[in-house]
């Protein structure tokens, strides 16, 4: 079963609330049209009504069936005000607020925040900073969580068959200690940092149908080289098992000790990863970005994401470059992100 009919599935039986923030781009529009259709999410589309309209008849979109809520003419807009001027904790006056709230990336993070959505799914129009930004200082980080990252799920083959999973190809760039200021004192290790990317990636992995065998990689196997990211990649898969014991988690390891069984036998024999490996670890983001577009335009896979985790709720960024079917896609993706499992 592929994976876009898993998810048809499963919102089928759970139907949730998704908010389209980027106004009434025809990329939008014809996405919020065919989800809308379907019936298997509630489309909210923010921005002038009358914007919405004069688009959606230039193109010859149905969107009637999406509710539009415009910032300017909200009913709950002093309800949402005071609640976002509490979350930022004096960092933001009301009037700083109310302009903020203008904007539909900010309007709709709070209306996820504040119930009235289950996720957002932004970014055709707004920078990837400006859709992450609302979501860590409105959404903030689940508890355990230290930090936000993504993951790309690539699939090939008939019915998706061949499933694999990238982390993480968008937001860390690198990873580092964090240090507090005051008394120099180390609070969250680098490896602690990779190690709850490998264990979010593989749970993420997991809602898409992947059984999860993560592999920390590096250009080192197994302690056959020394310096760069070898020793972060390798520390990281003791913090990851902490985290995540019921995951099968191993490195450090090259890419062709990870996916080849007759590599694995010679470099990494005693591993239960190595050589079978689906769920990709990368201790720096160019590395990660690299790959899954090399696998994507060499290797025949489909890449759908970035895909966000460590947060409150499903927030997840387009490229402003997406088509239609990259936002109804991503859409389908993002909404079942919101079903617990």
């Amino acid at each position: 079963m592929s994976i876009f009919t898993q998810i048809r599935e499963k919102l089928a039986k759970e139907t949730k609330t998704i908010v389209l923030p980027d106004g009434p781009d025809p990329r939008i529009l014809e996405a919020s049209e065919k989800l809308s259709k379907e019936g298997l999410l509630k489309v909210l589309l923010i921005g002038d009504p009358k914007q919405f309209a004069k688009n959606a008849k230039e193109g010859g979109f149905d969107i009637s069936g999406c509710e539009i809520i415009d910032p300017n003419n909200y009913e709950d807009m002093e309800a949402m005000v005071q609640e976002m001027v509490a979350l930022r904790k004096g960092k933001m006056t009301e009037d700083q607020v109310r302009e903020c709230l203008k904007a539909g990336n900010y309007f709709g993070t709070m209306l996820v925040k504040m119930g009235k959505a289950d996720c957002l799914l932004g970014g055709a129009t707004y920078s990837t900073a400006d859709t992450v930004r609302p979501a860590l200082q409105l959404i903030k980080t689940k508890p355990g969580s230290h930090l936000v990252s993504s993951v790309m799920i690539l699939t090939r083959g008939e019915d998706d068959a061949e499933r694999l999973a990238f982390g993480d190809c968008a937001i860390n760039i690198d990873y580092k200690d964090t240090v507090d200021k005051k008394t120099g004192e180390v609070t969250l290790t680098a490896a602690q940092k990779l190690g709850e990317v490998a264990v979010e990636t593989a749970r993420t992995a997991k809602k898409f149908g992947i059984d999860p065998k993560v592999a920390l990689l590096s250009f080192s196997t197994n302690g056959s080289g020394k310096g760069g990211t070898v020793k972060l990649s390798h520390d990281a898969v003791a913090e990851a098992r902490k985290l995540g014991p019921e995951f099968d988690i191993d490195g450090e390891m090259q890419f062709d000790a990870a996916v080849s069984p007759v590599v694995a036998k010679t470099k990494f024999k005693d591993s239960k990863v190595a050589g079978h490996a689906n769920t990709f670890i990368f201790p720096l983001i160019e590395a990660a970005n690299i790959s899954y577009k090399v696998a994507q335009r060499l290797g025949g896979y489909a890449a759908y994401g970035p895909i966000l985790q460590g947060l409150n709720a499903p927030i997840n960024d387009l490229s402003r470059g997406c088509n239609a079917d990259e936002v109804y896609g991503m859409s389908l993706i993002t909404a079942a992100m919101a079903i617990e499992d």
